[in-house]
């Protein structure tokens, strides 16, 4: 690593941070994709939570001037961002999806999905919002899917699903802070199984969709994210494929299943050619989230057992 140099000597003001921030993570070759996509963005988030600022600031505020105080911890965010390679959310604890703050830590992937786009977006006529009344967020970490669910359906209700205990302890600190615990709820399982019973007009998922190739090649801020969170087997799909298998038994008649399995759209085509898969375009990045139809998976549904295993 370049040999980093931590002194501020003449820096005054936010604009100074942040651009010497920045600086400092391009030095250091940092890699981004947890909330920011360059340096100084990054060097940004760090300065703000810092400095307990908002998201946006006035423009003569970029000329305050910090304290002693507040540009040795500011120093010290930078300083453990290079060091360590964790991305600003874990140092922070804290990140932004769909316009909502979430809790999160290293049990949980920092969120970054564009399902947050299709949230936006109502589904894009999916579903009809105003008539969905339950929804699960399968694989929900922070919970800040199955949670921001809820500006496009606001008359659901919302399990949050996870085989890990960890992220479910911080799933259950985001349902308390926006006071969610009448209409959300945390639930240990491994996919389906403690959910006998269970039925839902729109299951949602971000699951893990990393193949074993890429994961020993992400970069060292991927590498921070639990690996139960990333990895999925030899294409990625191992999770998706026992999903696509199961998903009709807990769907509601019109039920609708939407999953995001990234890159590993590739496979999953050529996994099920026979499949309706229907693939979101993204204005703002994004790609490989499919939705199909609970009557679809049903036609398909002894094919989808069948290869539930990858080959």
């Amino acid at each position: 690593m370049t040999n980093i140099n931590y002194q501020f000597d003449g820096l005054e003001t936010i604009t100074d941070f942040v651009r010497w921030g920045g600086s400092l993570f391009k030095s250091a070759n940092l890699f981004f994709g947890h909330g920011t996509d360059n340096a100084f963005d990054e060097a940004r988030v760090l300065v703000f939570y810092a400095l307990r600022l908002p998201d946006e600031i006035p423009e003569n505020y970029w000329q305050a001037r910090l304290s002693s105080a507040e540009r040795q911890t500011v120093t010290e965010l930078f300083k453990q961002r290079i060091e360590t390679r964790k991305p600003a959310a874990y140092l922070t604890g804290e990140a932004w999806f769909a316009g909502m703050r979430f809790v999160v830590n290293e049990s949980t992937l920092v969120p970054r999905s564009p399902i947050a786009e299709l949230i936006a977006n109502g589904f894009h006529d999916w579903v009809n919002g105003d008539e969905v009344g339950s929804v699960l967020d399968m694989c929900t970490g922070s919970g800040c899917i199955g949670i921001a669910t809820l500006q496009a359906c606001p008359n659901a209700t919302v399990d949050l699903v996870d085989l890990s205990e960890d992220a479910l302890k911080v799933a259950q600190q985001n349902i308390d802070q926006y006071h969610l615990n009448d209409y959300v709820t945390a639930i240990q399982s491994d996919l389906f199984s403690n959910l006998q019973g269970k039925k839902y007009d729109l299951i949602v998922s971000n699951p893990p969709y990393v193949d074993l190739i890429e994961m020993e090649a992400l970069p060292e801020e991927f590498q921070q994210e639990p690996r139960l969170g990333l990895e999925s087997g030899k294409d990625g799909l191992d999770l998706t494929r026992k999903m696509l298998a199961q998903a009709a038994d807990y769907l509601n008649e019109d039920g609708v299943l939407i999953v995001e399995v990234g890159v590993s759209q590739f496979y999953l085509e050529q996994a099920y050619p026979e499949l309706p898969f229907y693939w979101f375009e993204f204005e703002h990045g994004g790609e490989g989230v499919f939705a199909i139809h609970k009557s679809e998976l049903e036609v398909y549904q002894t094919i989808l057992e069948e290869r539930i295993q990858p080959a």
